[in-house]
């Protein structure tokens, strides 16, 4: 099974390297996967968040949600998995863009759900589905680019928006206990 899903893995890769890469689309993808390096599209969102008081509370949960996915992706999975590249694994596949780390999970993919998703939720929709939307086009832009296997993307995905409902929750019970202290 494992097999099967790793040739198909590699079979979607190659499927989007000779069909849907276009010269002219490349550097907007280009230019979207970068906004998820280091999270640093998420990062700038949280503090703008944070600076506005009616909004501090959603950049709380977006800065923990963050946190909470890096630790994950990038702390115990990533360096336990040990999942290599795809473009150092298939002879045919000509990434766009290359990384250092590990392959699995992707955390372009976990940051950019995690803030998104507290945004979609928190946040009026006018904010929330393009933070959204954006977020979506960051993951598939992995796959584009060659730097992710479609399993990588989606487990991302999958704890990404874990990330964003373990953030939320947490920020939750940590703002009503201030609220506490701040009443006795």
């Amino acid at each position: 099974m494992l097999q099967y899903i790793a040739e198909l893995d590699g079979s979607i890769l190659l499927f989007i390297q000779e069909f849907l890469r276009l010269e002219w689309l490349d550097p907007l993808v280009l230019f979207l996967t970068s906004l998820g390096n280091a999270g640093a599209l998420w990062i700038l969102l949280a503090g703008l968040l944070l600076i506005q008081k009616k909004y501090r509370k959603t950049g709380y949960a977006v800065a923990v949600s963050l946190l909470v996915g890096a630790f994950i992706t990038n702390l115990l999975l990533k360096n336990w998995v040990c999942r290599p590249r795809p473009y150092d694994v298939i002879p045919e596949l000509q990434a766009l863009v290359t990384a250092r780390d590990w392959s699995f999970p992707s955390g372009h993919s976990t940051s950019s759900i995690a803030a998104a998703t507290v945004m979609l939720c928190q946040l009026p929709k006018k904010a929330g589905v393009p933070a959204f939307v954006i977020a979506v086009l960051i993951c598939l832009s992995r796959l584009y680019v060659g730097v992710h296997y479609p399993t990588d993307v989606l487990a991302g995905i999958l704890i990404g928006v874990l990330s964003a409902v373990a953030a939320m929750k947490i920020t939750e019970q940590v703002m009503k206990v201030g609220e506490n202290r701040l009443r006795d």
